[in-house]
């Protein structure tokens, strides 16, 4: 299982995804640009020392996100308010990457013609944080999957 962020907008949010990507042991993927400095001085202010625990994976562009390696591996399953399926009707499996969207803008439409599922976190209002978001989908995912971390 994999988590990816494309293009952050928030640094809050990026070390967020990353302490929640070091306590479930899930990959944490960054697609670049971001909307700050991606440095290891950044990522330490806004991650603690969580990233030294947590495999992180970024990706200059898109273009080489889709190319890497691991990434061949499972589906692309992008989250989005123009999901086509609640991601909690979704049957997730443990090769999959949860894509996320740039707090700003989402994605572009070849993001969402590249994901093999377009899902929706079903909420009651505007919007939610995307880590929140993250953090309830992985959850569930994880769930379906019994890949959550053992204890």
């Amino acid at each position: 299982m994999r988590l990816a962020l494309f293009q952050p907008d928030i640094p809050q949010n990026v070390g967020a995804a990353i302490r929640l990507a070091a306590c479930l042991g899930v990959t944490l993927d960054i697609i670049e640009p971001s909307g700050f400095p991606l440095s290891d001085k950044s990522l330490r202010r806004v991650a603690m020392d969580y990233v030294d625990e947590v495999d992180l994976v970024v990706h200059d562009s898109w273009e080489k996100f889709l190319a890497h390696p691991t990434r061949r591996e499972g589906r692309l399953a992008l989250f989005t308010t123009r999901g086509a399926m609640a991601y909690t009707t979704f049957r997730f499996e443990s090769g999959d990457t949860l894509l996320f969207g740039r707090e700003s803008a989402g994605v572009p439409e070849e993001v969402h013609e590249a994901a093999q599922a377009r899902l929706v976190v079903p909420i009651k209002g505007r919007s939610m944080n995307v880590t929140k978001c993250a953090a309830m989908a992985l959850g569930e995912a994880l769930r379906q999957t019994n890949g959550f971390p053992q204890v």
